[in-house]
């Protein structure tokens, strides 16, 4: 995808004193960034993240409408699902801030779709990586071709306008940018190959770097998409609201992104801890997305500690692939390595999945040994937990209050945890950041 005489508009340095945008300035800094002439009279599709991501969507989508709607031919929106569950209207109408008179009425030329990664007529192969690219783009670990397929419904239109949030990630370093082509809107085999190469490679080598195999997997993917794309990015706290955005070109507008939200969502902290409670927020509905609270505190937990996923409300493992991991469990990538022929049928993605919850560790001589303990405190039951190969915590014994104020004795309570990754302050991971 060329996309240079797209133009970019950095806007706003990262501040010491987070405020939200209003309404007003969303408006005008999405207006600024966004030259006319790629919408005006065109189609335009806007990608945007689902409920498992923080983001004021219902005032995004009142701004692209007020700002690009009534120029272009035709504005729709598409919820970037990956492999996530396929969202019903409700949910839609509750994600964007929809009523029945805004459906009826401002937005009834507007399309609300999800991607329907599980529809496969619904996806068009558009190249290939070949083996030896993917040697190289992945270091030498993998040496495959890969297929590289999206959502036919992008060329009907003449602009792909990314709308959403950035992160530390832990498949490719950060989200945000051309992630929401892929995995967002792509095939489930190509979105399987580099979650199951981040899980051999390892969240913590991966999780807050710019640069990642994964992140020139996916961008060397995007650059076969030949539907322009422009971004809108987010830096967001779920304490201060949205406080800046990068509006331009995916290139240029996404590492401004990035930059800001190094600053923003990294914590370092001058330890590690021999057991962390991190309390998993309500949008995180089952654990194929809870797993985030391991992920982001897992550079935290000492060798042989202990984390505990704190969440009442998380009632099932996964909606979409639970049947696979009832059968796999989790456990550490090596296991899934060593017997590969058995777990051949399992899509990669699910082992990633599996491999990430589980984190470090090896398996060898028929023995797993993980470098930490990953504790289930939800509305998971203690046999499904010993069934999947997590530890099991009876939610309700767990107080909450008696883990905070507990540094000093080696416990950490991290409320909302999925979305601010912690470190510990001279730790490898970074030090290869700074080194960057």
């Amino acid at each position: 995808m060329d996309d240079t005489s797209l133009a970019a508009t950095a806007i706003d340095a990262p501040t010491a004193v987070p405020g939200a945008l209003t309404d007003d300035q969303v408006r005008a800094r999405i207006d600024a960034g966004t030259p006319t002439a790629l919408y005006e009279g065109k189609r335009v599709l806007v990608l945007t993240p689902d409920a498992t991501r923080t983001a004021p969507m219902p005032q995004l989508v009142r701004a692209v409408h007020d700002t690009i709607g009534e120029r272009a031919a035709q504005l729709d929106f598409m919820v970037a699902l990956g492999t996530h569950s396929v969202m019903s209207d409700d949910q839609l109408d509750a994600l964007y801030g929809l009523s029945p008179e805004l459906r009826a009425g401002e937005y009834a030329d507007h399309r609300f779709l999800n991607h329907r990664w599980d529809q496969p007529d619904s996806l068009k192969k558009i190249g290939t990586i070949r083996a030896e690219e993917v040697a190289s783009l992945s270091e030498g670990r993998f040496s495959e071709a890969v297929d590289v397929t999206i959502n036919r419904a992008i060329f009907e239109y003449d602009l792909l306008l990314i709308v959403g949030p950035v992160f530390p990630h832990e498949i490719v370093g950060f989200s945000g940018g051309h992630k929401y082509l892929f995995p967002g809107i792509s095939g489930g085999e190509f979105l399987d190959f580099f979650h199951w190469m981040s899980a051999v490679i390892t969240c913590r080598k991966t999780i807050g770097r710019e640069d990642t195999p994964a992140r020139r997997v996916i961008e060397k993917a995007a650059s076969m998409v030949e539907v322009p794309c422009h971004l809108v990015a987010l830096v967001v706290s779920s304490a201060s609201g949205m406080t800046q955005m990068e509006v331009g070109r995916p290139t240029e507008a996404w590492p401004a992104a990035v930059a800001a939200s190094r600053a923003m969502h990294i914590v370092h902290t001058p330890r590690a801890y021999d057991l962390v409670l991190g309390h998993a927020p309500e949008m995180y509905d089952e654990m194929w997305v809870a797993g985030k609270v391991m992920y982001k505190l897992e550079p935290i937990v000492a060798d042989g500690g202990k984390l505990i996923i704190y969440g009442p409300h998380i009632t099932e493992i996964s909606r979409t692939w639970g049947k696979h991991l009832q059968q796999t469990g989790y456990h550490v990538a090596s296991y899934f390595d060593a017997q590969a022929a058995r777990f051949a049928e399992v899509p990669r993605g699910v082992l990633a999945h599996s491999a990430l919850v589980k984190g470090e560790g090896s398996y060898a001589g028929g023995v797993e040994r993980p470098r930490i303990e990953v504790v289930l405190a939800t509305g998971i039951d203690r046999t499904t937990c010993e069934r999947i190969n997590l530890g099991y915590l009876d939610h309700r014994e767990v107080d909450i209050d008696s883990y905070r104020g507990r540094e000093d004795e080696g416990v950490r309570y991290v409320p909302h945890a999925g979305e601010t990754l912690h470190r510990v302050s001279g730790s490898p991971a970074e030090r290869l950041h700074r080194e960057r």
